[in-house]
C-alpha cells in the first residue's frame, strides 16, 4: 500500500512532462512521501516510509546546488542507504533482531534501478534469481521470534470499497473508527475507490464499516499469528540445514531430488540420489538452494528431480546458471514421478539414453494427493469448508470427505483402473502407521490380486497420503 501511494504521488508530478529535471525527480518523490503519510494515522518511523521522507529531504537540499538527474537522484539513492541503515536505531525489533527494514530495503532497490537507467539508459532485467541461502539464513536468524512482540492484533485485514457517489461521508471518519479497533491502519480515499488496511481482532467490523462507503471490491484477511508460527518453523529450517561444499565433477551422472519429509528424503537418497533439498508444497526451495546441490555433486551430468510443479522454473534457472557441469532437469511433477523416473535409471546407459527412459517412466505415473481444503470453495453441488478433507486426482478435486482414510479410499476407487499395475502409497507426519496400515489392508484387499501395492512412511507435511499409480505402458 505505501509503495502504491509513493509512486501514485510520482507519477503525479511527472504528469505532462517529457523530460524532467533533477528538481522534477524530487518535487515528484515529495509529493508521494506527502501521499503516504498522509494515509497513515500515526506513521512509524523506522520503517519504508522513513526511509522515504529522509531521501526526499537530503534531495531537496542538493537540487539547490544541481540541476543534473544523475547526481540528484544518486544523493536520494545515498541518503535512502544511510536512512535504512538507521531503521534499527528506530525500531527495537529490528535492533534485537540485527536486521533493518524489509521495505525499506526493497525501496532502495527500485531506486537504484532507477539510477541505472538516468545515468546510463540501462534497464535492470530481473532474472528471477532469489537471495541466496547465507543471506536468507542472516535476515532469519532471529526476526521471526521477535514478531511477538509487535502482532497486537491477529489479522490482517485489506479491502478496497468501490465508493457510492451519494455517500458524502469523509473517509477520515473511516479511518477514525479503524484505529478504534485495530492498529496499522491505513485508508487512501482514491476518487473512485477506497483502499483499506488495519491490523484488527474483528475483520468483520472493519468491513462492515467499509460498507457504508459502498460496495467492497476485494476482501484478503490473513492471520499473522499463525504467519509467525510458520516463519519461526521456516527458520528453524534454516538454521538446521548443513551448508554443502563444491565438489569436483569426476563420476559421469548424478542425481538431485526435491522432497519434504524425513522418510521421502532417505528414500530419494536410497535410490540413487546424491542430494536431496528440502522443499514442497508449503515452503519451495531458491534457485540457490538447487544451485548449492548440484554443485555438491560429484557428476559431469547431474539430473534434477524438482517433483512439484512450482519448482520446476527454479530447477530450470540452475540449469542456466551452472557452467562446469550438464545439468538436466527432468520436470517430474509429483513424488512418486520422481520415485519412478529414479527406479528407471539405468547405470549402465549414458545421459542421454536415461534422460528419455526416466521421462517416458515418470510420464505414466498417475497421482493422488489426500489434504486439506485451504479456504471454503465449492465441489459440484456441494459447499466445501476450510479445513474439510479432500482429495485430488493429478491436481483436479475430485473427493471430499470427512476422513483421510474415508477421502483414500474413494480417491483410490477411481484411480486404480484395470490397467494399473504398481501402487504406492506414501503416508505423511500426520498418519500414525496404524491407520496407514489400515489403509493399507483396505486397498490390498480390493486390488491386491492384481495390482502391486507397496507403503512408504514419506513423513511430509501438507498431505495426510500421497498415492503413486503405474499403468501398463
Amino acid at each position: 500500500v505505501i509503495l502504491s501511494l509513493l509512486f501514485r504521488g510520482f507519477a503525479k508530478g511527472l504528469e505532462g512532462k517529457e523530460t524532467a529535471s533533477g528538481k522534477d525527480l524530487v518535487k515528484a518523490l515529495g509529493l508521494g512521501v506527502d501521499a503516504a503519510y498522509k494515509a497513515v494515522m500515526k506513521p512509524t518511523e523506522g520503517t519504508i516510509l522513513t526511509v522515504a521522507r529522509e531521501a526526499f529531504e537530503e534531495g531537496a537540499k542538493f537540487v539547490k546546488k544541481s540541476q543534473d538527474p544523475a547526481k540528484v537522484w544518486s544523493v536520494v539513492c545515498e541518503a535512502a542507504d544511510a536512512s535504512l541503515q538507521r531503521t534499527p536505531e528506530l525500531l527495537p525489533v529490528l535492533k534485537k533482531a540485527g536486521v533493518v527494514d524489509a521495505g525499506g530495503k526493497g525501496l532502495l532497490v527500485i531506486f537504484e534501478g532507477m539510477l541505472s537507467f538516468i545515468k546510463d539508459g540501462v534497464m535492470i532485467e530481473y532474472t528471477g534469481t532469489q537471495a541466496s541461502s547465507e543471506e536468507s539464513d542472516d535476515i532469519f536468524r532471529s526476526a521471526a521470534a521477535e514478531f511477538d512482540e509487535v502482532i497486537n492484533f491477529t489479522y490482517c485485514t485489506e479491502f478496497i470499497v468501490g465508493r457510492d457517489a451519494s455517500i458524502t461521508t469523509s473517509p477520515l471518519k473511516l479511518r477514525a473508527y479503524l484505529e478504534t479497533i485495530g492498529d496499522c491502519v491505513v485508508v487512501v480515499d482514491d476518487e473512485e475507490i477506497i483502499k483499506v488496511h488495519v491490523h484488527t481482532e474483528d475483520p468483520g467490523k472493519a468491513l462492515q464499516r467499509g460498507l457504508q462507503y459502498g460496495q467492497l471490491l476485494t476482501v484478503k484477511v490473513e492471520n499473522m499469528r499463525q504467519q509467525h508460527e510458520q516463519a519461526k518453523v521456516d527458520n528453524e529450517k534454516r538454521q538446521a540445514k548443513v551448508k554443502l561444499e563444491p565438489q569436483d565433477p569426476v563420476e559421469e551422472i548424478g542425481f538431485v531430488a526435491v522432497a519434504s519429509g524425513e522418510g521421502l528424503s532417505t528414500l530419494f537418497t536410497d535410490l540413487g540420489c546424491n542430494h536431496v533439498v528440502s522443499g514442497g508444497q508449503s515452503m519451495n526451495p531458491s534457485t540457490d538452494d538447487i544451485y548449492e546441490a548440484v554443485m555438491a555433486t560429484p557428476a559431469k551430468t547431474v539430473f534434477v528431480l524438482p517433483n512439484n510443479k512450482n519448482i520446476i522454473m527454479a530447477a530450470e534457472q540452475t540449469a542456466k546458471i551452472v557452467e562446469d557441469r550438464e545439468v538436466i532437469i527432468l520436470p517430474t511433477k509429483t513424488i512418486p514421478q520422481g520415485i519412478t523416473a529414479m527406479l528407471s535409471y539405468d547405470p549402465d546407459s549414458d545421459a542421454i539414453i536415461n534422460k528419455g527412459t526416466m521421462q517416458d517412466a515418470f510420464t505414466g505415473v498417475s497421482t493422488g494427493q489426500i489434504t486439506f481444503a485451504a479456504r471454503d470453495s465449492e465441489f459440484g453441488m456441494r459447499k466445501i469448508k476450510e479445513g474439510e478433507i479432500i482429495g485430488l486426482d493429478n491436481g483436479k478435486l475430485t473427493v471430499a470427505e470427512a476422513t483421510p482414510k474415508k477421502a483414500l479410499l474413494k480417491l483410490a476407487k477411481s484411480m486404480i483402473t484395470n490397467d494399473a499395475e504398481f501402487v504406492t502409497l506414501i503416508y505423511g507426519e500426520g498418519i500414525s502407521e496404524e491407520d496407514a496400515s489400515e489403509v493399507y489392508d483396505a486397498l490390498v484387499l480390493k486390488y491386491g490380486d492384481r495390482v502391486d501395492i507397496n507403503m512408504i512412511n514419506g513423513g511430509q507435511p501438507i498431505y495426510y497420503y500421497i498415492l503413486g499409480i503405474e499403468s501398463a505402458q
